[in-house]
């Protein structure tokens, strides 16, 4: 394909998503940037939420990942299951009693004003982090695909990146958003089955014939029940999955945003059942994708990319399928990447506008331009850490995402499970510490694991590990006079 003709889908696509900035962001203030003034209909945040939690990540790493894992991923996703479940019917039902507009204000009315800082730099770190890594694969591959041949150096590249997402969320934030998510999902959705479909046919098969195909090959193994060491392990995949939804879901701001601007508490539990049960299928298409990627490739004896995260871009626009293909790639991984990088944005800057400056405290006439300005800021901070993630990252995007979610989502999953299940409060002032020890002692488990433990790694369930490390620091600084006024078992 051609540079050109890849930029005019580009920059259709993203004149497309301004229209429905402008159009959404008219008479748009704070509330609604934050909040959505709470009027968000359910169906619409679920199916935008589908596209925000499976981000351009998903799109490409997962189809790569196959041959090497099967479809172990698959064991991770059905946990993510009941960890919906305890989001819907246990974390946002507390939110909404507590009329929450950032969900770490669960943590200063439970603990303190420490606990409370403590969870949104946290956020603040493990959003930051896994969002870099999602457009740094965006921003590679657009590099690779049209601006290399340019001479646009890859600085160039990333800045356009942000600044394109800046561009349609600097006015509506998560009303806009909820908008924009819904047709970048759409989009997303349609580029991976229409793939699917082409690609079977190019091999001469009938839809169902290669359905049955994927089936049939080695690779479609779902479940690995016979050693517990590897990674791939049922029960590790499993427990991993549950504790990464309840995590990055349910105490994640990004994605609690969009449940808080559903109408009711009953919307916003429909949303997430809905939206649950829709991503299992969508998970399978992907992995079901990668198989025939791979099939493909053994079948016209195609040379392997060097990282498996190039495979599914490689045949998609190099001349191995046709044009409508390619076309119908780049659409879909621009769709999946910003689904899940405009959310990011707008959740930064309502966390650092919230949570760090209170900006609710500040006089009416400032509010908003603060709003603005914190909204360049942590768009410039993207840039920034997307370089480095460039620098650092040599596996695949995908794993590497849930590596560092383990070691930063940790403390979040172990402070907000102690608030919620134990009756005691806490010295609030040590609270930083143990948060910040907790990854520290989780990372050298982790890097000593074979030795300490007859050969065992973790996998996925890190993050597990790192929340039990955090309860049990929390437990070693409670005080009998804690706060509980919030505890779970006052929230119906």
């Amino acid at each position: 394909m051609s540079p050109l003709l890849i930029l005019s889908v580009i920059a259709a696509y993203f004149l497309l998503l301004y229209g429905i900035s402008e159009y959404t962001s008219r008479g748009a203030g704070n509330e609604a940037f934050f909040t959505g003034e709470r009027k968000s209909p359910w169906y619409i945040v679920a199916f935008g939420m589908i596209g925000s939690s499976l981000s351009g990540v998903t799109f490409i790493s997962v189809p790569g990942m196959v041959e090497a894992n099967q479809f172990s991923y698959l064991q991770m996703v059905l946990g993510y299951l009941p960890g919906y479940a305890v989001i819907a019917f246990v974390l946002m039902p507390l939110y909404y009693r507590l009329q929450l507009t950032s969900i770490y204000g669960y943590l200063g009315q439970r603990f303190g004003r420490s606990s409370y800082l403590t969870g949104a730099w946290f956020f603040l770190l493990s959003r930051s982090v896994g969002s870099a890594a999602r457009l740094y694969l965006v921003a590679v591959v657009l590099q690779f695909l049209i601006f290399r041949a340019m001479g646009v150096p890859f600085v160039v590249t990333v800045v356009l990146t942000i600044a394109l997402i800046w561009l349609y969320t600097y006015k509506g934030g998560i009303r806009t958003i909820i908008w924009t998510d819904t047709l970048q999902t759409l989009f997303m959705l349609l580029a991976v089955g229409a793939t699917f479909v082409l690609l079977g046919e190019k091999m001469g098969w009938s839809l169902n014939e290669t359905v049955a195909q994927v089936n049939a090959s080695d690779m479609s193994r779902v479940f690995f029940f016979d050693d517990p060491k590897p990674g791939t392990y049922f029960w590790k995949q499993f427990l991993g999955g549950m504790f990464i939804a309840i995590a990055m879901t349910g105490l994640d701001q990004d994605m609690m945003q969009k449940n808080l601007s559903c109408r009711s508490i009953g919307e916003a539990q429909k949303n997430m059942v809905s939206f649950s049960l829709v991503l299992v299928l969508v998970n399978v298409v992907f992995l079901a994708l990668g198989v025939l990627l791979y099939l493909y490739s053994a079948k016209y004896h195609v040379v392997m990319p060097k990282q498996a995260d190039q495979l599914y871009p490689m045949l998609a626009t190099l001349g191995e399928l046709p044009v409508i293909v390619g076309l119908l790639f780049i659409l879909g991984l621009i769709a999946a990447a910003y689904s899940s990088a405009d959310s990011a944005l707008t959740a930064l800057t309502t966390s650092v506008c919230v949570d760090i400056l209170d900006i609710e405290r500040k006089p009416e006439t400032e509010r908003q331009s603060l709003r603005m300005r914190v909204h360049v800021i942590m768009s410039v901070v993207m840039v920034v850490l997307i370089l480095l993630f460039k620098l650092w990252n040599d596996d695949s995007v995908i794993k590497t995402v849930f590596k560092v979610a383990g070691y930063t989502y940790g403390p979040l999953l172990g402070l907000f499970a102690f608030g919620m299940l134990m009756r005691t409060g806490v010295k609030d002032r040590w609270v930083p510490l143990v948060a910040v020890l907790s990854p520290v002692i989780t990372f050298v488990l982790d890097r000593y694991s074979a030795e300490l433990f007859a050969g065992y790694t973790f996998g996925f369930e890190l993050l597990l590990v790192n929340g039990a490390i955090t309860m049990i620091g929390l437990g070693l600084i409670t005080k009998r006079e804690g706060r509980a006024a919030y505890h779970t078992s006052s929230v119906s």
